[in-house]
């Protein structure tokens, strides 16, 4: 039996059930949730105005009250201001803290491990 791609991050216990992570590029935004939120967990979003919105009505939808994002540059930004407006929280976690973390080579992986660890390392968080 072959072993499924991110098995090992959905069997790490949550840390904050209500938690979701972000892996923030210049072009996608690719964002999870917790499996039992939705029937596809990880979605990329396109990070046009339009998109951040329809990224923040999911994250409703699904429940979530805290998002950890990992961004290189200035790209998290519109995201944070639409969150803040929909009483979101948001932090910014800093992307050296989670560059040496073993098994993270995509970006789907990346969210998911976000959002396993996000809430874990805010303290170390930027924003």
């Amino acid at each position: 039996m072959s072993k499924r791609k991110g098995s090992k991050i959905a069997s790490l216990p949550l840390v904050e059930p209500n938690a979701a992570g972000a892996d923030i590029g210049a072009t996608q935004i690719f964002v999870a949730v917790p499996p039992d939120r939705d029937a596809e967990p990880v979605r990329c979003f396109d990070t046009f105005t339009a998109d951040l919105e329809r990224l923040a009505d999911w994250l409703e939808q699904c429940k979530i009250r805290t998002l950890a994002m990992e961004s290189t540059g200035v790209y998290w930004i519109p995201l944070f201001q639409i969150l803040e407006q929909r009483k979101i929280e948001a932090c910014l976690v800093n992307a050296q803290h989670l560059k040496n973390v073993p098994g993270r080579k995509t970006d789907v992986e990346d969210c998911q491990w976000i959002q396993y660890s996000g809430p874990k390392i805010s303290d170390q968080a930027i924003s």
